[in-house]
């Protein structure tokens, strides 16, 4: 399976604290829950169709402490997001955590690239990298990424963990397929 970063990113690059006040306020960041604002139905359907592409995930421990305290208590079937967390392994990389009670949990602790080589040996479509910045940079200097979702939003914070920072390997992609969603809602292609 290929290896998918997905992350939420202000116009100046920062992905701390997206989702709430108290998300994430480490290093004295006080201005979380930027993203809220921008949800709305289309939105929720775009990040439906990410998750159901999940065979497995693959998160840092502060983005997987923050879902682990949240998403194992949703236990609709029916919810897109949840029914994946939940129902897929989870591998997170940590050099603090012990042991974890989250269904399908499994720490690693040691060679980044030796575990990445497993999850993407492992069948399905994709192994999904959300959040975790740190983890991202170090996937990305690794050359162990093999796409990556920004989602960027209209807002620009101006402090807090921005995705890329100054001195990673550099690296060049490809342009895959960009969708907008413009005003009404309406899903248009943007280059095919």
């Amino acid at each position: 399976m290929k290896l998918t970063v997905t992350t939420f990113l202000t116009l100046d690059g920062v992905m701390q604290g997206p989702g709430g006040a108290d998300e994430d306020r480490s290093d004295g960041f006080e201005l979380g829950g930027w993203l809220p604002a921008f949800m709305d139905p289309a939105a929720g359907t775009f990040v439906a169709e990410w998750f159901a592409r999940a065979d497995a995930f693959l998160l840092g421990r502060r983005t997987f402490e923050t879902f682990a305290a949240f998403w194992p208590r949703v236990t609709d079937p029916g919810d897109p997001v949840a029914s994946r967390l939940n129902g897929r392994p989870k591998f997170v990389v940590t050099r603090t955590l012990t042991a974890t009670t989250w269904t399908g949990t499994e720490l690693v602790t040691d060679d980044l690239a030796t575990a990445v080589g497993a999850i993407k040996a492992m069948p399905g479509d994709e192994g999904q990298v959300h959040g975790s910045g740190t983890l991202v940079r170090s996937l990305h200097d690794l050359g162990l990424t093999d796409e990556y979702r920004l989602w960027t939003f209209p807002v620009v914070v101006g402090q807090g963990r921005r995705l890329f920072t100054g001195g990673l390997v550099p690296r060049s992609f490809e342009l895959g397929t960009e969708v907008i969603i413009d005003e009404t809602g309406t899903r248009s292609p943007f280059d095919e």
